[in-house]
């Protein structure tokens, strides 16, 4: 044997021994203390026995077993191993997954919640279906027809604002064109024109208010004098009326409480004059009927009537 084919062989061997130390260590660590999961997906996109398990991106197993639902056909059952104590909790969702695009499918486990209880070994995983290649390219195609009606309404209304903007350029030119420039032109000599007629009379006008504008501050200084003279008697006269208020006050207090004090009294006078209303009343009525009463102390005697023979 030549030394080439020696040292080959050699190279080989060490090769085969580190890929057995490798896979070894590698079953030993995922296939020792493991526990079972399972979850039903609608579509498994390529996923196989042996296919990583990852839970929050981190590789904890290995798919076991993926089939059609015995009792369901219409999803398929995966069933994997995790590493032992792997915090599966009720929030936690599986779905297909890839590590990069030149990976195989490989099965995702969501992190969950922390507050979630922790799910027993062969528990059942909620899942989430991940759209599939087929699904992604109709969506695509419909994306591509609605893009073309959109390329062709907007065509459709490019047109419209491509002739919209011609006949706007269109007014543009005409309303920019020689003969309105020299209007423009003549309209603004006029107005020069006037301005310089009307300057002396705007200068006039100016130094008018000017003088006004003093006048009025001459005015206003004079009214404020005024009005701080007479704030002080007028202060004191305030003053004097709010003492013959309080005074008027008093005095409406006092009367009123002898008012109130004298009320019994009040009420055996008005009675009293009453009573004397009513003899009055009555001495009245008497003098009417017999008027002859203050001249004579004794009322005469009644006539008798004459008796018939």
């Amino acid at each position: 044997m030549t030394t080439e084919a020696k040292v080959g062989a050699f190279v080989v061997g060490c090769f085969s021994i580190l890929a057995f130390t490798v896979i070894y260590l590698v079953n030993l660590q995922l296939g020792g203390d493991t526990v079972p999961y399972r979850t039903y997906l609608q579509y498994a996109g390529g996923l196989e026995p042996g296919a990583p398990v990852l839970f929050g991106g981190i590789t904890v197993g290995k798919v076991k077993a993926v089939q059609p639902w015995q009792t369901d056909p219409t999803r398929i059952e995966v069933q994997f191993d995790v590493k032992k104590n792997t915090p599966l909790n009720e929030k936690s969702v599986a779905k297909l997954g890839a590590v990069s695009v030149m990976s195989g499918p490989v099965l995702s486990i969501t992190t969950g919640s922390n507050g979630a209880r922790r799910l027993a070994p062969e528990s059942t995983i909620p899942s989430r279906e991940t759209p599939s290649l087929d699904e992604i390219a109709g969506k695509m195609v419909e994306v591509a027809d609605n893009t073309n009606g959109l390329i062709t309404q907007a065509r459709g209304e490019l047109a419209d604002i491509n002739i919209k903007a011609s006949t706007l350029l269109a007014n543009l030119n005409n309303l920019t064109g020689k003969p309105n420039q020299q209007k423009i032109q003549a309209l603004l000599d006029n107005v020069n024109e006037t301005v310089a007629t009307e300057r002396p009379k705007i200068d006039r006008l100016t130094d008018q208010l000017n003088t006004l504008a003093e006048h009025s501050d001459t005015t206003i200084q004079n009214a404020n004098g005024t009005i701080t003279d007479a704030r002080e008697p007028l202060r004191n006269d305030l003053i004097e009326l709010r003492t013959t208020l309080q005074q008027a006050r008093g005095l409406l207090s006092d009367m009123q409480a002898m008012v109130r004090a004298n009320d019994d009294k009040i009420d055996d006078t008005v009675e009293n004059l009453r009573t004397a209303t009513d003899n009055l009343d009555q001495l009245t009525d008497s003098l009417k009927q017999r008027p002859f009463s203050l001249l004579r102390i004794k009322q005469p005697k009644e006539r008798e009537v004459p008796k018939q023979k």
